[in-house]
Formats: structure tokens, sequence, C-alpha cells
């Protein structure tokens, strides 16, 4: 995931920031505790959704206390008394980042590609561990990054198509914060419209700097007039897919603070980080 699924925090009260920004340092803590200090590279606003969403779906809260913050001793944190529901959120976060390294190795030039292949062995060992714990994970992620590349050698020019591995993905993904049936359709269906929704705003960012280095972009790819419209009207569909996605979703805590991401985050970071608008 890339950072696209953020809160639209003029919008949250005090109380809920709060409890965002625990759940965020808790997070990192967690990575830092089971798989080590580059664990938390991975830390993104999008793993801080998958864990809010996780914990918004079980019977027992994770309640809070007050400690020091791991990158700064002198600054005091919030952070979540049970972490066990940040289990699954930062494997996923620990895999991903291992298969993005990897990815960079094959595909990036110069000075990103040296970099990465420095990392790379350095983060092995927390990418065993975490595949070891979510084998599940491991195989969702390692089909998607393999059909996501073969789709973008190909140099494929539809939309749909090219964005379906990460969409895929992410719905598989979100599909494990229940065991419930019901449940697990609605997080698919949440996931995939996210999924696309990340996989589009990425494209959007990365299209001009993708033409320069002469990199695969779908949206460089079709090149027709009418592209920066059908692209936001596929940006606004997945907004909208989304939102009717949680709705049917029985949260049962967290509720303000998910709602603030889907329902004013996503658009606030799609007009403010992609179409650099100052005001939404």
């Amino acid at each position: 995931m890339f950072g696209y699924i953020k809160i639209s925090k003029g919008e949250l009260k005090i109380k809920e920031y709060d409890t965002y920004k625990a759940v965020y340092c808790s997070l990192c803590k967690r990575l830092g505790k089971n798989y080590g200090f580059f664990s938390r590279l991975t830390l993104s606003y999008d793993f801080t959704f998958l864990a809010l969403l996780n914990m918004s779906l079980q019977e027992k809260c994770a309640g809070y206390k007050v400690g020091r913050c791991a990158f700064n001793p002198l600054k005091k944190c919030n952070y979540c008394n049970d972490t066990d529901f940040l289990e699954m959120p930062s494997a996923a976060a620990t895999i991903m980042l291992y298969y993005k390294i990897l990815d960079n190795v094959h595909d990036e030039r110069g000075f990103k590609k040296l970099g990465c292949r420095i990392i790379l062995p350095l983060y092995k060992r927390a990418y065993k561990k975490a595949k070891k714990t979510y084998p599940q994970i491991d195989l969702i992620v390692g089909e998607y990054i393999n059909k996501q590349n073969e789709l973008e050698k190909e140099r494929i020019a539809d939309i749909d198509t090219v964005c379906d591995p990460t969409a895929t993905a992410l719905a598989q993904i979100l599909e494990l914060c229940s065991e419930n049936k019901t449940e697990k359709r609605i997080l698919n269906r949440l996931g995939y419209c996210l999924g696309k929704y990340i996989y589009l705003s990425d494209a959007l960012a990365d299209r001009e700097d993708d033409l320069k280095k002469g990199s695969y972009n779908v949206i460089n790819i079709l090149k027709d007039d009418d592209i920066d419209k059908r692209i936001e009207r596929q940006i606004y569909y997945c907004i909208n897919e989304s939102i009717s996605a949680f709705e049917l979703l029985p949260v049962k805590r967290y509720k303000t603070i998910l709602g603030n991401i889907i329902y004013l985050g996503l658009e606030d970071t799609y007009k403010r980080e992609i179409l650099n608008e100052q005001s939404v």
C-alpha cells in the first residue's frame, strides 16, 4: 500500500485524533518488537487503517496506556494495552515492504537499486518471520506482485485489468479482519474498491516521472484527451463503492475515525495530494 488511505485531520475531534495516533504508535511499536528496527520503515497510514478496521470488528476493546516513544524517549505516547489485533497488520506491512524492495532490485536503476540491494539481506529475516506467522498473506502479496508485473511488462492499456491484482490483494487481506462469512464478503468489496483507488491514485501521482523514465503507467499508455476525466470518474466510483461497503459493516468501535477516512479522507487525499488543490 502506498499511503493514500488517510484521515481528514481537521474534521476529527481531538480525542478521536488521539485514538488514531495511539493505534499508529502501537503499530510502530509492534513492528519494532516483532520484526526489528527496519520494519518500522513499513509504517504508513494505510496499515493504520488496516489495524483500526481489524480492531473495530472485534468483541474486545484494546484499551490504552501511556508509554515512551521508541524514537524519542522524552516524548510520551498512548499505546494499546492489547496488541494481539496488530499482529496481522504488522505482518502484512512487513511482507509488502519485502516484496517492494525485491521489486525495486529488479526494476530500478542507479542509487535506488543499490540501496535496495543493501537493505534486502538485512530485511529478509523480518520477512521470513512474518511469512511464517501469516503464510496466507505472503501467498496473496507474492501472487499480486507477479500478476502486476506481468501486466505492466505487457503494457496493458486497460484500466480495470491493470488495477485488478492490487485491488484483489487488498480485498483478500481485508477479509482476514473477520471470520464471519457475511463480513468477509463486505470486507472483500471494501478492499477491492480501496485497492483500485490506491492503484489509480499512485498512477496519477507518478505519471510525469514515469513518462520521463519510460516506465509503464496505464495513464500514459492510454494517452486520450479524456483520460483525466475517465480516471476521476473511476476514483469517485471507488470512493462511493467503499462508502456503500463500509456502511454494511457491523463496526463495534472507531466508527467515527473509520468513517472520517472513508467519507472524507479518500476524497481529501485525492484532491490535495493528487490534484494539488488547496482546499476541499
